[in-house]
């Protein structure tokens, strides 16, 4: 990292207490920068965390410097998820984000949207001085700021909207989450008399792991499309999708990785704690029918650095399904043609880096929960970096296209282990 930045404050900046935000209220913190105007003649500058997805604690403001830190509500240790928005602030200034101590800032600065959450772009790392960033606003009546590309139900319902996938999607309801909210069940019958085979995708067990989800879109197009791969799945296979697993925690903006007590992806044992994890193990036990063959978790590694900059599959400790994983990632890596590159040698054997017993103290996790189910033969999770992938830029139209090398790479599989026909 470079040096902290150093900037000269031309205009004084009204210092403003402490402010810890707090979930269900629109939080709105009036900046009232005078910049040399009468104080009627100056509009409110706002920070602001009152939509779906958003997490920020504002701990204070100086000058042109805004001390702010991720919120870490219900969450054991820090954790990196941070996304808010601020409006008024005049075209051509410069304001400095500053994270303090801990620097949850990715490897490309954070993601930044002029247009309402539209669209997103990286920021880029000339931007970053350690555990702080600056931005120049434009003329855009607010900024949308995040540690990722956010992706939340608005997001879904979009993406579904667009395609019309309706038949074959069918769109069930898989619970109501603790809050009341409802968790979505997607599934794409085969078209056949009965299904050959089952294969099952869940996403957000970690309510901030955003680029998983747009993996899963890219999953779902290509299903759902008239290519080969798409007809080939509609005719032998049955699929099951549930896009978010932590329902509740990503609309709030919750961290949701190591959740007090502990989170989703620890709560496979027998008495399920939420509602999602519950009604899951329920359906998939009645749905499976012993013909559910491959069962994909999909998530987001840490902030930066080592494996968290590749794409991987984690291991299991079981010899003969760690094979099929290998099996699987030797296919996905030779068919790869996403902008993504992927390599079989990045997945984790159990018992290596942070693949051990202790990762699973706090509770069973899906992919081991689900590999004990009959028939299963992969039941495995997958890291989806947030915003680097060995030297490749992720965005969310890279991240598609790499689910739509998952689809294709899970058809070979299936055709090669179940002797489907091609």
């Amino acid at each position: 990292m470079s040096a902290e930045l150093k900037r000269q404050y031309k205009r004084p900046f009204k210092a403003i207490h402490p402010l810890r935000f707090t979930r269900g209220a629109a939080f709105i913190l009036l900046l009232a920068l005078c910049f040399g105007m009468a104080k009627a003649e100056t509009p409110p500058y706002t920070i602001t965390a009152d939509f779906p997805g958003a997490n920020i604690h504002v701990e204070a403001i100086s000058e042109d410097v805004v001390r702010l830190a991720p919120d870490l509500r219900d969450t054991e240790g820090w954790w990196f998820y941070w996304s808010f928005k601020m409006s008024g602030v005049p075209a051509g200034h410069t304001l400095r984000f500053d994270f303090g101590e801990r620097n949850p800032i990715g490897v490309l600065g954070p993601a930044v949207s002029t247009d309402d959450g539209a669209s997103w772009a990286w920021l880029g790392k000339e931007v970053i001085s350690g555990a702080a960033f600056t931005y120049t606003f434009t003329d855009a009546p607010s900024t949308w700021f995040s540690y990722t590309i956010p992706y939340v139900e608005k997001d879904l319902r979009a993406f579904l909207d667009k395609h019309d996938f309706s038949p074959p999607l069918i769109e069930e309801e898989l619970c109501l989450s603790k809050k009341g909210r409802s968790v979505e069940a997607l599934r794409i019958p085969c078209n056949h008399d009965a299904p050959r085979c089952r294969v099952l995708f869940t996403v957000r067990h970690h309510a901030c792991e955003t680029m998983a989800s747009f993996v899963l879109e890219g999953i779902l197009e290509s299903l759902l499309s008239d290519n080969p791969c798409g007809a080939w799945f509609r005719h032998n296979v049955e699929v099951l999708a549930i896009p978010f697993m932590d329902k509740d925690g990503v609309e709030a903006g919750d961290q949701g990785k190591n959740r007090i007590p502990y989170d989703h992806n620890r709560d496979y044992d027998a008495e399920s704690i939420y509602p999602e994890t519950a009604a899951l193990k329920t359906r998939v036990e009645a749905w499976s029918e012993g013909l559910l063959r491959v069962a994909m978790d999909l998530h987001c590694p840490y902030i930066r650095g080592y494996r968290n900059e590749e794409l991987y599959i984690v291991g299991s400790e079981d010899a003969a399904k760690w094979e099929a994983e290998q099996h699987l990632g030797r296919i996905l890596e030779e068919i790869n043609d996403s902008p993504l590159p992927y390599s079989a040698a990045n997945n984790i054997p159990f018992g290596v880096d942070w693949n051990k017993p202790g990762s699973y103290s706090k509770g069973l996790s899906f992919s081991r929960w689900v590999k004990s189910l009959p028939g299963v033969s992969i039941g495995a999770a997958m890291e989806i970096p947030y915003a680097y992938v060995e030297g490749a830029t992720m965005t969310e139209e890279r991240a598609r296209s790499f689910g739509t090398v998952i689809l294709r790479a899970l058809r070979r599989y299936l055709i090669e282990t179940e002797s489907l026909p091609e």
